[in-house]
């Protein structure tokens, strides 16, 4: 059967799994892509570890050149993460004309225009099915099965480290960085934490969805980003009791004012299907005109979850080169849209505030509420709560109003003498 040399940069817990993977699975992968899959060479700064795996002398290489340049490897995977050097290992494999598979969302969301153009240009393969939701095919999805959709929304689960972090705070009671603690020991989270907790492991990945989802590349600029730090227990609980879960979400909407993509804390109905995923697991759900609603969940990284669909792309890959169909389908559409600015976005909201204990506290609270065209649908504040000295919380949910309005409000009640620390404004998708 005929070979196809495969060249892997960057062995660490996903490379490993790719390995593994077509190792143990070889024949199948072989029987089911017209050729058998060969790793010729893996390039890594620690050539010495042992990851108990069986390589060939001289397979594992430090250089990363050595593995685009070499005439023996056919396909490139790109598994070391960044923008930098994985940026040139990407770009130089393009222009090399060998076809390139990817779990790299950074690059993408950072760099995407740059490399989506040159793989078009040199009609070779650009797959990156891994780069968003792990083990779930959604990138796969929205290129293909969706096609003919047009795509009214996307909301996502992306982030396994938030998740979990959320999941244990309501299934426990801790606090935020207590969870967070949890994460690290547990390993779902990193030593520094900020990419996920932050959103911006999130925004990446909202990006990548919006662009296939819409075909044009969005920039990062246009992406509305709020990580968790401010979410504490208290908001957990009341959420609840409301009726609600906080979950981290991605929002992408097609509306008439242009293309919504945010990223934030969210309130989610607790009968919705996306309260119920929990711990480190991801989920998304698509509403496409056609398709109607459509949901795509599982494991959004780990070894061999991410292995998986990167060795999924890699079939692709070797079948495309079999029939002689590079790019059969495009890693990128091309096209233009406006961005909705994130001032004109309407939404619900849920508010914490710090309020004196004081009579007409609430009142002067909901005037200024009032005065920017905020109505107030109930208000709570419960007996035994996180109180601050002499102010206590109190917890508002609104009526669907403009952003821009709600920035404006929040700004004058942080000037409110009855108002003690800065308010807490989380969004609500019904």
């Amino acid at each position: 059967m005929k070979e196809v040399g495969i060249g892997i940069v960057g062995f660490g817990t996903i490379g490993t799994g790719v390995v593994e993977g077509l190792q143990r699975n070889g024949a199948l992968i072989a029987e089911r892509a017209g050729a058998r899959p060969v790793v010729r060479r893996i390039a890594d700064i620690d050539t010495a570890r042992d990851r108990g795996i069986a390589l060939a002398a001289g397979v594992l290489v430090e250089d990363a050149e050595a593995v685009v340049a070499d005439p023996a490897v056919d396909v490139v995977v790109e598994l070391i993460g960044g923008t930098g050097a994985a940026g040139e290992v990407v770009r130089r494999a393009l222009e090399a004309g060998k076809p390139v598979v990817t779990a790299n969302k950074a690059l993408l969301a950072e760099r995407g225009r740059e490399l989506f153009e040159l793989a078009g240009a040199r009609r070779v393969d650009l797959y990156f099915g891994a780069s968003v939701g792990g083990g779930i095919p959604i990138v796969r999805v929205l290129r293909e099965a969706l096609a003919g959709n047009r795509i009214a929304s996307i909301l996502g689960i992306l982030n396994g480290t938030c998740n979990y972090i959320l999941t244990r705070m309501e299934a426990e009671g801790l606090s935020f960085d207590a969870a967070l603690g949890e994460a690290q020991a547990r390993g779902f989270a990193e030593a520094d934490p900020s990419l996920d907790v932050d959103g911006l492991d999130t925004a990446h990945k909202a990006v990548i969805l919006a662009s296939l989802a819409y075909g044009f590349i969005v920039p990062m600029r246009a992406v509305s980003v709020e990580g968790l730090r401010r979410v504490s227990a208290t908001d957990i609980v009341y959420a609840r009791d409301l009726g609600y879960r906080i979950k981290l979400l991605a929002v992408v909407k097609d509306t008439e004012d242009g293309i919504e993509v945010r990223v934030h804390p969210t309130l989610v109905p607790l009968d919705h299907v996306l309260a119920s995923v929990s711990g480190e697991f991801n989920a998304v759900m698509v509403r496409g005109d056609l398709a109607g609603e459509t949901l795509y969940y599982g494991r959004g990284a780990g070894r061999y979850p991410t292995a998986s669909t990167v060795i999924g792309d890699i079939v692709d890959v070797i079948r495309n080169l079999g029939a002689g169909s590079p790019a059969r389908v495009p890693a990128m559409q091309a096209g233009t849209a406006s961005f909705r600015p994130m001032a004109s976005v309407r939404t619900r909201y849920y508010l914490r505030l710090a309020l004196l204990d004081r009579p007409g506290a609430l009142a002067r609270t909901a005037a200024v509420l009032g005065a920017h065209e905020i109505s107030i649908a109930s208000a709570v504040q419960h007996e035994q709560g996180e109180a601050d000295g002499d102010y206590a919380p109190v917890v508002l949910l609104t009526h669907e109003a403009r952003e821009a309005a709600c920035d404006a409000a929040l700004e004058d009640l942080g000037a409110l003498d009855v108002v003690g620390s800065a308010p807490l404004r989380l969004r609500i998708e019904e």
